[in-house]
């Protein structure tokens, strides 16, 4: 009850901007009941369809979302008579799983209110939930706890900033930690502080991280080749990828590019912002600078000749990320040069794309690391870093290529994590137990 209180508080605080982001971007309207009450039984038996119970996976946002299609497709192959269904929090996760799994198989995750997660948890006929990354909601995690659900973590990552303040709510926290049945973490260190935390260490797993399975392995793919199409892009053009981006990242791309195009004509720029609601203001920025803005969402902006040196094409669709860096020569990772902390940096990689991002990547540190030490990846402080990065690799095109090649060996060194978690899974669940009536 006082978890609950606590939230009813703070959300009663943030309700203004709540309200203001609700009417100003539409965002948090969707998904509302599911949200604050939970699953109704008829949605709940929509989404179990013949199936008597389900197995939960719930992903925040598109990139949580973007690791689950390989575990739902090896899952599937090995459950029986369960459901698999996914939930997410986000608006942009939502519709993104839905391409992934169908609108039958998505909800959106309740809010940890006791009565949303229990509900929830009772409808669905839950008998294992799986979180990505790291999801912990005290009062769901109990909840499933109290109908014999077991509840795991996969892809688990847990910086020491994170680590260290729920360590100072150790009160609150370290029986939530010690309910998870396991946990499978991306590296050593990771799996250390979740012990810390208070996770049984016999239940701590160092499987890896599923990003470097998830990476692609070529550009020669229908994807690829579509867009590729699509943009006009020639042979002789060498294409920059800006990748989602936030706030003043794309004016200094735009800045980059403008100073580089004068004796570089064939460097192209594509910008992918991170947040939809931040697409219209891109456009306008990319007009403001002086240049010819080509917007993915338009039907009618495929190109039959080549792209023109003003124009910059603005991917403002959901889920195309992955397949824009596989049309791009040169990449850049954004999130990282403001205070997010850095966005998923072997996309790129994968495709032996010449690798940079800024100076904060604390949400992806450890896989920053290995493409740094491996030298498959540059990081750069600031404009003037960034604008030298890309002219080495437009008037080195050799080192550039080294570059890439070396960041794709260092992914393909890595892969295998979706075996080790579904065996980490096999193992805590080779038979999952009876349910309690909640």
């Amino acid at each position: 009850m006082f978890l609950n209180g606590l939230y009813v508080a703070v959300l009663s605080l943030l309700s203004p901007v709540v309200l203001f982001r609700m009417i100003r971007h539409g965002r948090y309207r969707r998904g509302i009941g599911q949200k604050l009450f939970g699953l109704s039984e008829s949605a709940a038996a929509r989404l179990r369809g013949e199936h008597e119970e389900t197995i939960w996976l719930h992903a925040v946002s598109v990139g949580e979302v973007n690791l689950l299609p390989e575990l739902v497709r090896r899952l599937s192959l090995r459950v029986n008579g369960r459901a698999i269904v996914v939930s997410t929090s986000t608006d942009t996760g939502y519709d993104l799983a839905v391409k992934h799994f169908g609108e039958e198989r998505v909800f959106f995750c309740p809010l940890d209110f006791t009565w949303a997660v229990s509900r929830t948890l009772r409808n669905l006929r839950c008998n294992q939930l799986v979180l990505a990354e790291l999801e912990l909601w005290p009062n769901l995690i109990a909840a499933a706890e109290h109908v014999d659900c077991p509840v795991m973590v996969v892809n688990g990552r847990l910086s020491e900033r994170s680590a260290a303040g729920y360590q100072r709510f150790a009160g609150l926290l370290s029986r939530t930690f010690g309910r998870l049945a396991a946990v499978g973490c991306q590296d050593e260190v990771t799996a250390k502080r979740f012990v810390a935390c208070g996770v049984n260490p016999t239940r701590v797993h160092v499987t890896g991280s599923l990003k470097f399975d998830n990476a692609p392995r070529s550009r020669d793919t229908p994807d690829v080749a579509a867009r590729v199409n699509w943009a006009g892009i020639d042979a002789w053009h060498r294409v920059w990828c800006v990748g989602s981006t936030q706030a003043g990242e794309e004016e200094m791309a735009l800045a980059v590019y403008h100073r580089l195009r004068e004796k570089h004509p064939e460097l192209r720029l594509i910008l992918v912002p991170r947040h939809p609601e931040r697409f219209d203001s891109v456009a306008e920025l990319v007009i403001a600078k002086g240049d010819r803005v080509v917007r993915r969402s338009r039907n009618d902006s495929q190109y039959s000749d080549q792209l023109d040196s003003d124009e910059v094409i603005l991917v403002d669709t959901i889920g195309e990320l992955k397949h824009w860096w596989g049309v791009a020569h040169i990449a850049t990772v954004g999130g990282s040069f403001g205070d997010r902390g850095g966005q998923n940096m072997l996309e790129p990689a994968g495709y032996g794309c010449a690798v940079s991002f800024g100076p904060n990547t604390k949400n992806f540190d450890t896989i920053a690391g290995r493409l740094l030490d491996g030298g498959g990846a540059v990081r750069v402080a600031d404009e003037a870093e960034l604008e030298g990065f890309v002219r080495r690799c437009l008037e080195d095109i050799p080192a550039a290529d080294d570059l890439g090649r070396s960041a794709q060996a260092i992914v393909d060194e890595h892969r295998g994590a979706y075996d080790r978690t579904l065996e980490m899974m096999g193992e805590r669940c080779e038979s999952l137990p009876t349910r309690r009536a909640a």
